[in-house]
């Protein structure tokens, strides 16, 4: 190996494409969780229950699961930076026109609507970042990606905890201006994704000849080494057995990142009922702040070290044990500070799931795959919010919510420990040589 081309080389695409993808996620993942701060305010305006407001929160995802994998087929097909441009762009109209709903029905159509648009986004950058960066550097690549998220949660729940003090600002509700103001950047960075982003490292003219070359090279050589010289289509990911035990950890991890941050606002202000939205958001961004220091470090940790299983499942069991030593605290500061540990621990294994994954699965049938366990792990988003504020309407609480939660973080990092063992590749997808450079995109 070429030490200085490889150095070169990475430190060239960290700098291009991860701060732009970072960017990319953040605002799409404020648009997707914005509706957990406004519902301080909407909850009443639009005379929602706590279970009314977990069906909106959850609809989303019923779009979603269903338009995600033939979404990420068709960004490995047509390239990526006219397909998650194209995304941007119809997101950020819908998340806009989200100020608009008058009743709770239209705000279900325009939750819906919202998965339409944004399916695929996800998998389709984690894809696309496995067509860019070799196996040793992919935990640290993955874990700046959902650094990004995380970053959601910590600049966005203070930034729109402030938006909703705009309430009667030109007559116009707090929470309609957030819809507003928070869903028109994504609609501007669609139109800059299109003219900044390369299908492929061939096509990345901002690298020097060597280093696009070597970059080329290595990449190649992986695939060389994945495919083992069998061929399989897309399908193929709908009936392997490791892509579904990926699918069903995934999706045990979603209940923590997926029923702890929609609800995250709600929990907090009935644990602190006196204070202001902006003070409920800020608190409410403190986990995610630790979340984006654990991502980095286990991902860098598991990069350096050459190990997975460990980085993969021993966080998830220690989150889920804190969550339920958190409900059963009778000091709230705490019981607070276990709870931020959970979602920090909770996120961590992110970037480490996401290299195990893509470690062994490439081209189209890599693509489909990785759509096929985001998307499973979305029904985590489209049972629970409702089921969670059911459980709050009934009980006033969301303890046995919680403790549902924690049980299943703890399954799936027994779970992880397994999985993230070193595998022989199992997909890769049939690609022509007139479409490889294209599929590599």
């Amino acid at each position: 190996m070429d030490l200085n081309a490889y150095s070169s080389t990475l430190k060239r695409m960290n700098r291009r494409i991860i701060p732009f993808i970072m960017l990319l996620y953040l605002i799409a993942y404020i648009d997707r969780s914005n509706i957990s701060v406004a519902a301080l305010q909407m909850n009443a305006d639009l005379a929602l229950t706590a279970e009314m407001y977990g069906i909106a929160a959850g609809i989303f995802y019923i779009s979603y699961i269903i338009f995600e994998i033939p979404s990420n087929i068709l960004l490995s097909r047509i390239g990526a930076k006219i397909w998650i441009a194209r995304i941007m762009v119809t997101w950020g109209v819908i998340a806009a026109g989200m100020s608009l709903v008058q009743t709770p029905m239209q705000l279900y159509v325009m939750r819906f609507l919202l998965g339409v648009a944004e399916a695929g986004f996800t998998p389709g950058i984690i894809y696309y970042l496995s067509c860019w960066y070799p196996r040793s550097d992919r935990a640290r690549a993955m874990s700046m990606f959902y650094i990004g998220a995380a970053l959601a949660s910590v600049i966005g729940l203070p930034l729109s905890g402030s938006i909703l003090n705009m309430h009667g600002f030109f007559g116009i509700e707090g929470w309609r201006w957030l819809f507003l103001l928070e869903g028109i950047p994504a609609v501007l960075l669609g139109v800059v994704t299109y003219f900044y982003l390369d299908d492929a490292p061939q096509q990345a003219k901002w690298l020097e000849p060597q280093q696009r070359q070597w970059l080329v090279n290595k990449m190649s050589e992986e695939r060389a080494d994945i495919s083992g010289g069998q061929h399989q289509g897309w399908s193929q990911a709908l009936t392997n057995k490791r892509v579904w035990a990926l699918s069903f950890m995934w999706l045990l991890q979603a209940f923590g990142t997926i029923g702890i941050t929609l609800f995250l606002p709600l929990i907090v202000k009935g644990v602190v009922a006196e204070k202001s939205n902006l003070i409920v958001s800020i608190l409410s961004a403190v986990p995610f702040f630790f979340a984006c220091i654990f991502m980095y470090a286990n991902g860098r940790h598991s990069d350096l070290t050459r190990e997975r299983a460990l980085h993969l499942g021993i966080p998830l069991i220690i989150a889920g044990l804190l969550l339920f030593a958190a409900i059963y605290c009778q000091n709230l500061t705490l019981a607070y500070a276990m709870l931020v540990l959970t979602v920090a621990l909770n996120w961590s294994i992110t970037p480490i799931f996401w290299a195990v994954t893509t470690e062994s699965l490439i081209g189209v049938a890599g693509a489909a795959s990785i759509a096929l366990i985001n998307a499973v792990a979305n029904i985590a988003g489209l049972a629970f919010p409702p089921i969670m504020g059911r459980i709050k309407d009934v009980t006033g609480s969301y303890d046995i919510a919680l403790m549902a939660i924690a049980a299943a973080l703890v399954i799936g990092g027994i779970i992880g420990l397994r999985l993230g063992r070193p595998q022989t590749p199992v997909i890769q997808a049939p690609v022509s040589s007139g479409q490889q450079e294209h599929h590599n995109g």
